[in-house]
This record gives C-alpha cells, structure tokens and sequence, in this order.
C-alpha cells in the first residue's frame, strides 16, 4: 500500500479543481468520540459536525472547519441539527491508481483508499478520501476560464 507523507496536489499536474454539490444531514455532537467512516476512524470533539451524506457515508467535520464548508438550508439557523449544502469551494482532486494510505492532518487520523478512490486536499497539509461512487456522484469539474 502507497503511503502519501508531505504531499500538495497544488504541483501535481494529474490533479484539478473540483466542487461538491450536496445536501448533507448534520447533528453536532454532545459527546467527544469517534464514527467510523467508509475511509477509517474520525475522531471528533464536542460541538463538531457529524455529517450523513447523501449517498449515506458519514464523517466528522471540525466545528471551525464545518462554518466554512457548508450553510444551513432555510429556515435553519446555523448551528442547529439538520440540512447543510456544501458550499461550492474548488479542492484539489487525484484519483489514485493504487491502495493508499495518509493522515487527514497532521497527527490526524489515518484514512485508507483503495485503487481508484480520489484524494481530496481541502487546503495544505488538510485531506480525505472520497471513494470513486461517492466522488462521482457529488463532485463537479470547475470549467477552467
């Protein structure tokens, strides 16, 4: 297995932009603890988001990280239990031609891909993995200008 340390999607030329079009269920956690998603354990704190996708995988999302990720759907209030759209924030996507492994951050969790998955880079050093259904199915090509 491929295991990624120290990598930024930003210099490699097999990688492009992509946006997420999606619709998720949230609860905010009242407990510390850990979900297993698809992709490996994910730790989470109280406050943060426990996120259901549409297509039923689950992860958590850190609370300061979830606020610049997604938005409440009407007539929610932000921070309360229920639908989120993912905001329309270009990442940088690979799709990997081997089983791979890498932390979602730094001393983070560790997630594992399977050959074809893609690997997501949020921002640098900040990374999941999307297996290739789901990527498929919610994440867009940005046209380039």
């Amino acid at each position: 297995m491929l295991v990624l340390r120290n990598i930024d999607l930003a210099s490699d030329i097999a990688a492009s932009l992509f946006v997420k079009d999606e619709v998720v269920k949230v609860v905010f956690a009242g407990t510390a603890g850990e979900l297993t998603s698809g992709v490996g354990a994910n730790r989470f704190e109280v406050g943060d988001a426990l996120i259901t996708g549409s297509t039923g995988d689950r992860w958590s999302v850190s609370r300061e990280r979830f606020e610049a990720k997604y938005l409440p759907m009407a007539p929610l209030a932000p921070g309360e239990d229920g639908p989120y759209r993912a905001r329309p924030v270009p990442v940088l996507a690979r799709q990997m031609a081997e089983a791979f492994t890498l932390a979602r951050s730094a001393g983070g969790d560790l997630l594992q891909g399977d050959a074809q998955d893609w690997l997501l880079q949020y921002g640098p050093g900040d990374f999941g993995i999307a297996r290739d259904a789901r990527f498929r199915a919610v994440y867009r090509a940005v046209e380039k200008s």
